[in-house]
């Protein structure tokens, strides 16, 4: 082989996406030593868009104090372009799910306010254009922390402040935009998000995502009622209907709340990310593309990240393969366009064990080079 493209997802707990790639990518190099290997981190919006988009913009690095999902500080990260205007940032950076131990998972009590917080030191740097990532949040505030820590001021019927979390949404009579951050009105944002969902309803952000974040069912239909509620105040504020806009139910609804009050455009994220990768250019003339997640089965043919590299690559006729660390409904995914789908999992071993970065990464390479054994024995025959 010539050319090989490597754009493997984060296998989530476990490797990120240039780890996994990393060890693919030296499977390729035992058998094919001399063939041009690309590495391209990818991400579908969540976890792993801010190392995705860094590394092909050039940038760097910005280390900030935030507040957590539960208003702990801690120390965040985002990116800001190598021309200095463009900010990256990836909300389960600072308000993710992995950051609220699971016994204090609670979205009523959850917050996004430190992503905000990334947003405003951003744009005291100077930064005008931003690219924000949703996914993997804990919170279903709807954004409204965010937007808090952004200036704006959500008031109850008596004309008191409200206070965090997603147990405010219901409470929200008025709001007060008067204190916003001014750099906003120059800010234009593109939020990547990797779902389709509407603000509220049965597949809105809390009858689909909530229970995940530590709601039981009494909580999940006060978030709902808050959502619907808050859809109805901010139509009468903004004059935009964000109730059945696909993508604002994203993140617990963060993508309405960017929606409604920033000069925000919704786009999902595998598209946002293969655009800046220039991806249609990269895999010009490649012999094949390795792509894989954590899990392959029925959904990853449904629009996850490896669907849309199958999507670019079918129009070169390049051939995907997909490594994961556990696959189902593999008729179904080859019926989908995937040349193979592979298991990384050499045999019956512990979800602990399977999830050990240095197993993983030993069995993906291993894995990697024997599929390029048989790949290179078939162009010798």
């Amino acid at each position: 082989m010539r050319k090989v493209i490597i754009a493997i997802d984060s296998f989530k707990g476990c490797l990120t996406s240039i780890e996994a790639g990393q060890a693919a990518k030296e499977g390729v190099a035992c058998v094919f030593p001399d063939c041009e290997i690309f590495l391209l981190p990818v991400a579908d919006g969540g976890e792993g868009i801010l190392d995705a988009l860094l590394s092909t913009m050039k940038g760097k690095y910005i280390q900030v104090t935030a507040h957590d999902p539960l208003m702990n500080p801690v120390q965040a990260i985002y990116g800001i372009s190598g021309g200095a205007k463009t900010a990256l940032i990836e909300m389960a950076s600072v308000s993710g799910l992995p950051l609220v131990p699971a016994n204090k998972r609670n979205p009523m009590l959850t917050t996004s306010f430190g992503t905000g917080e990334l947003i405003k030191d951003a744009l005291k740097r100077g930064c005008r254009d931003f690219i924000i990532g949703i996914g993997g949040s804990a919170t279903n505030d709807a954004g409204l922390g965010m937007l808090q820590a952004l200036g704006f001021r959500f008031l109850d019927k008596n004309g008191n402040a409200l206070g965090v979390g997603g147990k405010i949404l219901i409470e929200v009579a008025s709001i007060d935009t008067s204190s916003a951050y001014p750099a906003l009105k120059e800010a234009w944002f593109i939020v990547a998000c990797d779902v389709h969902n509407p603000f509220y309803g049965p597949n809105g952000a809390a009858h689909i995502y909530a229970r995940q974040k530590g709601a039981d069912d009494n909580m999940i239909e006060e978030l709902d009622a808050g959502m619907r509620s808050l859809a109805n105040i901010i139509r009468q504020t903004t004059g935009k209907d964000i109730a059945t806009y696909p993508g604002t139910g994203a993140a617990g609804g963060m993508g309405g709340g960017c929606l409604a009050f920033l000069n925000a455009t919704l786009k999902p994220g595998i598209k946002l990310l293969l655009d800046t990768l220039c991806f249609e250019e990269k895999i010009r003339n490649a012999d094949l593309i390795i792509t894989g997640e954590g899990r392959a089965d029925r959904q990853t043919a449904m629009g996850k990240l490896p669907f849309g590299i199958l999507k670019e690559a079918e129009k070169q006729h390049i051939p995907v393969v997909v490594i994961a660390g556990s696959i189902e409904d593999v008729t179904w995914l080859n019926e989908a366009g995937f040349r193979s789908v592979f298991t990384i999992t050499p045999g019956p071993v512990s979800p602990e064990k399977a999830m050990e970065p240095g197993f993983a990464k030993a069995n993906i390479k291993r894995l990697v080079s024997q599929l390029c054994y048989i790949i290179y024995t078939f162009k010798s025959t």
